[in-house]
């Protein structure tokens, strides 16, 4: 069990992960880095997801698109361990999780980045971002304060460790969360998440600074060798800016998988509608 799994969900990172060379590059190819298998989860009536299979492999860069309240964040939940399945298997790396989060301890690390920041106002930049070294490392804090700072220059954010939550931006917070959900203890390079989860990162930032962010997701991902990640998002941008392969989800189904070229040519009408902004299709909003 490694420290940074102690930690109530509610708060950043599941378990953290830091940039650099730490471990020995690793062969990319095709190596099945998660597996849901049969995944299905009901809340009262609602069915939100139903007979979900999902691969992801080592590199993949992978958005899960759909419209509204259609399980997107779940699956990212479920994926996290913060939440179980009310049916299926969950493999990561091949070893099948049992349990939750707590209960063990997965073989790589899975990292999120949640919609909303997250952070601890009463706390600077920097004990947020080291807040599981400082927590559960034996590192000294000089040791802490060079990889937090480390961090921040790798996220764009150098010399603002001393600023307080409330003095930044929202796309410097969502930043700053990014930061959090990378850091990770050089004494433990096998907490460096292999994966990183990111709910509608862009969400409510103006243009430029979604940019930025979709930039900043693609470097974290180079930055870091073979890390994988999934993207829930709506936007345009950030689906075509960060994204390999799409998987549309509505009413708890895949309706349509594949590259993030095909969108434009497929004549899934889930896709077409979804992209198109129309009103008509089989997609129907609840009124």
């Amino acid at each position: 069990m490694t420290a940074s799994h102690h930690h109530s969900p509610s708060f950043g990172p599941i378990s953290a992960g830091a940039p650099g060379s730490q471990t020995p590059t690793r062969d990319c190819d095709d190596q099945i880095l998660l597996e849901l298998r049969g995944i299905s989860k009901r809340f009262g009536d609602n069915q939100v997801l139903d007979n979900i299979d999902l691969t992801v492999n080592r590199g993949e860069a992978v958005a899960i698109i759909g419209p509204s309240g259609t399980g997107k964040s779940t699956i990212l939940r479920i994926i996290a361990g913060l939440l179980s399945p009310d049916a299926g298997e969950i493999y990561i790396q091949g070893q099948r999780r049992e349990g939750l989060i707590e209960d063990a301890s997965d073989p790589v690390g899975i990292g999120m980045v949640f919609q909303q920041a997250a952070l601890f106002d009463s706390l600077t930049v920097e004990e947020n971002v080291g807040f599981l070294l400082y927590q559960h490392s034996n590192l000294s804090p000089h040791q802490i304060r060079q990889i937090v700072n480390e961090v921040l220059d790798m996220v764009g954010l150098p010399g603002t460790g001393n600023s307080y939550p409330a003095e930044l931006s929202g796309g410097m917070r969502k930043r700053v969360s990014f930061a959090r959900a990378i850091v990770s203890n050089p004494e433990n390079p096998q907490d460096r998440p292999a994966l990183l989860l990111y709910d509608e990162p862009t969400a409510g930032l103006d243009p430029i600074a979604s940019t930025v962010i979709e930039d900043l997701i693609r470097t974290i991902q180079q930055n870091n060798g073979c890390s994988s990640y999934l993207i829930v998002t709506h936007q345009d941008s950030t689906i075509r800016r960060t994204a390999d392969r799409l998987i549309f989800l509505h009413r708890g189904r895949i309706q349509w998988a594949g590259p993030v070229a095909a969108v434009d040519d497929t004549d899934n009408p889930f896709v077409r509608q979804f992209f198109s902004g129309r009103v008509e299709g089989p997609i129907q909003m609840v009124q």
